[in-house]
This record gives structure tokens, C-alpha cells and sequence, in this order.
């Protein structure tokens, strides 16, 4: 409905428009995607604002692990025909190896990909076929608390096309799906940690060979210069097919805190891709498209991840794994997750039987991911030492088994019940670390 808001003396009334929902949700991204389309499955009016129209690119995240692939199924997202990959094709010291894609119980044994300019569209096509509402072209500019509560209780918006045009959208909660920025919840005083990792990936397209190649390829040496006589970098480059014989090919690189690395990630890539093997043809003639870069936040950066009617989800909560900087994952699980205690909230007579039921969230994240992200966060720490991750690339990795382990580990493809002695041993190690 509309309604027109009295303005100070001397200016002309404006009519803002103020819409209702359920659930507000903040952003059209996988997570947003994810928590509009399971609530709007439990019969909930959600509404989804996204400042941008779809399709809209983002930086990174083509890349589909087994995991997210498991959440895309779980979502009833038809993957058929997508590009697959059967596992890692890592190198680095002078070897080189293939680490297959585990049979599990819980994920497939195959990762896909999927450009994010299609991927989102997909996402939030299929939460507004489960009956969510969308608007597109909608900027929210802040948060709507109560006067006397402190409680979320709506945003408001404007035109991302006309900004005169001034929007209020009520609801009993609100939802950040914002990504890395998380200005909803910026706004409202959850600021990110500085103790928590933060990784920051460039890519771009090419045309080229590489596009056959039915693995992940990944490059565990990154250099600031030269290879062999510069600074050795924590992170590793990658190469995958997404389609249509193009292939996204990139850099990630991790600090274990939040304070800048002064590092220059453009440059960096540049110089790898110059050092690359001409046979890669990997050069201007071949490249698609821009480098184009985005910061990734780690561990749980930034809590509650649930107070007040507001709750975080994807990377406005920092749900980008330390291992090896994938996010799409976490924003599908972690928007299933909290669809299904808003569900069970929204059907509590009282607001405080409300909240204890949302607060279930963020523990039930803490429990299914706060072990493996301390694990995440150590594994930061012990690769920005040069010395140590030259030790690991050059001694480790021509070891099959040994490497199996730790892809498991840094692509969380392990079964957290059940599962073989590897499985086991990650479980174990996640469970007696604090949790994130």
C-alpha cells in the first residue's frame, strides 16, 4: 500500500510507498536466493530487494565444489548439462597431481560451474517459482528499528533508477544478504573482526585450451615477482571451465587478519599469468573480459549472526571458508539453515519465544561449521610463513595420500558422520578445537 509522510514546513509532501512481508530480504545473491526460496517453500511472504536487475555479474564464485553442487539439489535446481569436474589438478615445486573428487555419502563426487551473470539468475528465478517476491532496482539505505525495542523491524529503500523515489518496507525480520559489505548490518554496529582471515581473489575469462580439461586446475605457488626469487605469497591461482570454451581463470590470496596486505593481487596475477606456459596461450588475445576483484570474508567475521530481528547470512556473516576462499556453499546451507528457524519462529505467540528460536541459528552454525573454521584460521596463520608453505607444496604434495587428506580438508568434502578414516580424523580435529 501507500501512504503519503508528512514533510517539514516549506517543502512539498512526498508520497513514500510502504510494503509489508514476513521476511525481508536484503540482497538477491545465492544466500538471499537460498533464504527466500526455502521460507517461501514453508508458505512464508518473503520479499527480496536487490539494487541491481537480473542478470548481474559478481566477481568470482563460477567455481562449484561437491558441496554446493549437494546444496543446488537440495534446492531442486536442475544442473543437468551444467559443466562438470571430477576433481584437483594441483602443481607446484616442480609436481604435479591428481586428487579425484571422493565418493561420499553426503555430496556427489563432482563439482560443476556456472558464470554468477547466469548462476544468480538461476537462484532467484527458482526462489520466486516457490512463491518469494522480488523487487529489482530497489537500494536499501538503512535500517527501520523501533523507537522503544532497538528491534529490526524494516528498511528503508529508494529507486536505485530514481532516487527521489523513497520506499519503506516493514517486516517481522530482516534478513542481510548483502555480501562483504554488510552495510545493513554495518549500519546497526556489527562491524567486521579484525582478528579473522581475509582473502582477497582477481579473475577473469580466456578462451583458450584449458577449456577441455575435466578437473580443477590449481597452482599452489604464488609469487610477488619473479617465481623461485621473490616473496612467496599464501594462496594459489586456478583455472576451470565454465562453458562455451571459456574458462575463469584467477588468483585468491589470504591474510589471517583483517589488516591490509598492501600486496597488489592485479599485479600479481599478471605477473603469473606472463610466467605461465605459452602453450596455456593464457595473453590479451585470448582474454574475455576485465580482471576484476573482490575481498572475501572469513570465519565468521562478522556477529551475531542473529540479534534484534536482524539476521546475517552468506558473506555479510563471513561465511567464506579459510581453506581455500569458497562462499557459494556456505551461502546456500547457511540460507537453508536460517529459513528453517525463522519458520519455526514466526509461529511463536510472543516475541521473546521468537528470538529463542532464532537463536538456534546462529548456535546451529557455530556447531556445524565453528570447529572447521578454527581449523581454517590456523591453516592461515601457518601458510603466510613462507617457509612452511614452501615445506608443505614441495614435500606433500607428491604424496597421493597424503594429498587426499588435504583436499578433503580444504574443500570440505568429508561426510561429518560416518564416512572413512580421513573423514574421521577431520571430524575429530574439528570437534576439539573452540568453535569459531
Amino acid at each position: 500500500m501507500r501512504r503519503l509522510i508528512g514533510v517539514a514546513a516549506g517543502m512539498t509532501e512526498r508520497e513514500i510507498m510502504v510494503e509489508h512481508a514476513d521476511v525481508v530480504v536484503v540482497g538477491g545473491g545465492p544466500a538471499g536466493a537460498a533464504t527466500a526460496h526455502y521460507l517461501a517453500q514453508n508458505g512464508v511472504d518473503v520479499l527480496v530487494l536487490e539494487k541491481a536487475t537480473f542478470p548481474r555479474d559478481k566477481v568470482c564464485g563460477d567455481g562449484l565444489t561437491p558441496r554446493a553442487v549437494g546444496e543446488l539439489i537440495r534446492m531442486g535446481i536442475s544442473v543437468d548439462g551444467w559443466v562438470r569436474n571430477y576433481g584437483i589438478r594441483a602443481r607446484g615445486a616442480g609436481h604435479e597431481i591428481e586428487v579425484p573428487w571422493p565418493e561420499l555419502a553426503s555430496q556427489p563426487n563432482w563439482g560443476s560451474a556456472c558464470p554468477r551473470t547466469d548462476f544468480d539468475e538461476i537462484l532467484i528465478r527458482r526462489a520466486v517459482e516457490s512463491g518469494a517476491r522480488l523487487r529489482e532496482g530497489v537500494t536499501v539505505t538503512g535500517p527501520v528499528v523501533h523507537e522503544k525495542s532497538g528491534r529490526v523491524v524494516g528498511v528503508k529503500a529508494r529507486s536505485t533508477a530514481d532516487r527521489n523515489e523513497e520506499m519503506t518496507f516493514s517486516a517481522r525480520f530482516v534478513v542481510d544478504a548483502g555480501g562483504v559489505a554488510a552495510r545493513l548490518s554495518t549500519a546497526l554496529g556489527r562491524e567486521k573482526a579484525q582478528n579473522r582471515p581475509m582473502g582477497v581473489a582477481v579473475r577473469t575469462y580466456f578462451e583458450a585450451p584449458l577449456a577441455d580439461t575435466d578437473m580443477m586446475e590449481s597452482w599452489l605457488e604464488l609469487w610477488a615477482g619473479k617465481p623461485n626469487e621473490s616473496e612467496q605469497l599464501p594462496g594459489y591461482a586456478w583455472a576451470f571451465a565454465v562453458g562455451d570454451g571459456l574458462i575463469n581463470v584467477g588468483l585468491g590470496s589470504l591474510s589471517s587478519t583483517a589488516k591490509p596486505t598492501g600486496v597488489d593481487h592485479r599485479k600479481v596475477f599478471q605477473t603469473w599469468l606472463a610466467n605461465t606456459p605459452p602453450e596455456w596461450e593464457l595473453n590479451a588475445e585470448t582474454q574475455r573480459g576485465p580482471i576484476r576483484g573482490a575481498a572475501l570474508p572469513m570465519a565468521f567475521n562478522r556477529k551475531p549472526h542473529y540479534a534484534n530481528g536482524l539476521a546475517l547470512v552468506g558473506d555479510s556473516g563471513g561465511m567464506v571458508s579459510p581453506f581455500n576462499g569458497e562462499g557459494i556453499a556456505y551461502a546456500l546451507a547457511s540460507g537453508r539453515l536460517l529459513a528453517d528457524f525463522i519458520a519455526q519462529a514466526l509461529l511463536r505467540p510472543t516475541l521473546g519465544q521468537q528470538d529463542r528460536a532464532m537463536m538456534q541459528y546462529p548456535a546451529e552454525l557455530r556447531e556445524e561449521l565453528g570447529g572447521y573454521y578454527t581449523l581454517g584460521r590456523i591453516f592461515a596463520a601457518l601458510i603466510e610463513r613462507p617457509e612452511i608453505m614452501h615445506i608443505c607444496v614441495k614435500y606433500g604434495l607428491p604424496r597421493q595420500t597424503l594429498m587426499t587428506l588435504v583436499m578433503k580438508l580444504l574443500s570440505d568434502a568429508y561426510d561429518r558422520r560416518g564416512g572413512d578414516w580421513m573423514d574421521r580424523l577431520i571430524t575429530a580435529l574439528t570437534k576439539v578445537v573452540p568453535k569459531a
